[in-house]
């Protein structure tokens, strides 16, 4: 568990099912957060199910972001290699452009370097400028990655960033 001045990031439990399944179906979130796609309650339950698997492994990372135990978000991990992890994080719409994002990456950071971790680094569209401004305050830097990503139907530019130790 990580705490930091408002949030603590913690792994999910079956409280979090329904919060974090809207999380992952709001529109919003859907456009720049790849999410694949929800059709039924059983793919919910399924994606729910992977997830809160993955938040107890001990050589992965994923984890909510909550305040005051409520699920305002997630962040994971998409890829690890070399020393190296990449990550991938969203906060409800309702709870953005208030810092969680920027307060709850900069614990994890710490914690990534912490567990022996060389560099993170992430992945965002070109578009999500307000992705882009969070992981510039946490320390990151645009690297000489670029990916082109067919998503929703559509190909979308991708941009990576890195944080080194």
């Amino acid at each position: 568990m990580i705490r930091t001045k408002r949030l603590v990031i913690k792994p999910l439990d079956d409280r979090d099912k329904n919060l974090l399944i809207e999380i992952l179906r709001n529109e919003k979130v859907s456009a720049s957060y790849l999410t694949p796609d929800i059709t039924s309650n059983e793919a919910a339950n399924k994606l729910f199910n992977r997830i809160k698997e993955v938040s107890y492994i001990p050589d992965r990372f994923a984890r909510g972001i909550y305040i005051d135990n409520k699920l305002i978000g997630i962040i994971n991990d998409t890829g690890i290699e070399n020393g190296n992890v990449e990550i991938g994080y969203v906060i409800h719409p309702d709870h953005q452009n208030k810092g969680y994002a920027t307060e709850a990456l900069k614990a994890v950071i710490e914690k990534l370097f912490e567990q022996g971790y060389a560099a993170v680094s992430a992945g965002i569209f070109e578009d999500n400028i307000a992705s882009r401004r969070v992981l510039e305050k946490c320390g990151f830097v645009l690297i000489d990655k670029t990916e082109d990503i067919e998503y929703q139907g559509k190909m979308h530019h991708c941009i990576y960033f890195e944080v080194r130790r």
